[in-house]
């Protein structure tokens, strides 16, 4: 049967293009929806980041105006210069602080020894020894025996208490005629074996409640 040349038939390839055109309409705008999404996300985390950096340094700022506040004088200077200058300045109270705490015996934060040698108003030699550490139940016996040992006669001994930090001072007269050094040298020894029991201890020690009031505690030697 003829039907003439009426119909006209598409190609299937022409179809095929048709289909692939709708899909990529239909996928554009789900693509600028996620790109967009994450070009907000990325603003609110760079506004947070700028935030914070702004709060930062607004509180580095109100710091270093207190400084400048507490500094002697009203110079303007820069950061650097500020900052060396309250170092200097520190420096100076823990200096003046150490000093007062050693004419007057307060105990420090920090472990210490001191043996310095002097004399009577006779000219005999004497030696003042003073420890600096944390207190422990047997501290005063360790010192006393290492005291013992040596070939001193003690003729005062004081402990300071501050918190858990103890001090204690002594003074005595040697009992012999040895070299004056070695006897320097024999008391130092003596007081870093105390200080040692002392470290060794503080592992196993318990907690301990202390007094934050100054303590100050003479002992005097009965013939004296």
């Amino acid at each position: 049967m003829y039907f003439g040349d009426s119909f006209n038939f598409k190609p299937v390839n022409k179809l095929s293009e048709n289909w692939e055109n709708l899909s990529m309409s239909v996928k554009q705008p789900l693509m600028a929806e996620d790109e967009k999404g994450k070009l907000v996300k990325a603003k609110s985390a760079l506004k947070s980041h700028s935030d914070a950096e702004r709060r930062r340094r607004e509180r580095i700022n109100a710091h270093l105006s207190e400084l400048r506040g507490l500094l002697p004088g009203n110079e303007k200077m820069d950061k650097a210069t500020l900052l060396a200058q309250v170092i200097d300045e520190l420096k100076q109270l823990k200096k003046t602080a150490r000093q007062a705490s050693e004419d007057q015996n307060i105990p420090v934060d920090t472990d210490e020894i001191q043996v310095v040698k002097n004399y009577q108003n006779n000219g005999a030699f004497l030696v003042r020894a003073s420890l600096c550490c944390d207190y422990r139940p047997d501290l005063l016996l360790n010192i006393k025996e290492a005291i013992s040992n040596l070939p001193l006669n003690l003729l005062h001994f004081e402990v300071s208490t501050l918190g858990c930090r103890v001090r204690t001072v002594f003074s005595a007269t040697t009992t012999s005629n040895g070299d004056e050094m070695r006897i320097l040298s024999d008391v130092r020894a003596a007081l870093d074996d105390v200080l040692d029991k002392v470290s060794a201890s503080a592992d196993y020690a318990q907690p301990l409640i202390y007094p934050q009031k100054r303590q100050r505690i003479r002992y005097l030697n009965s013939s004296s």
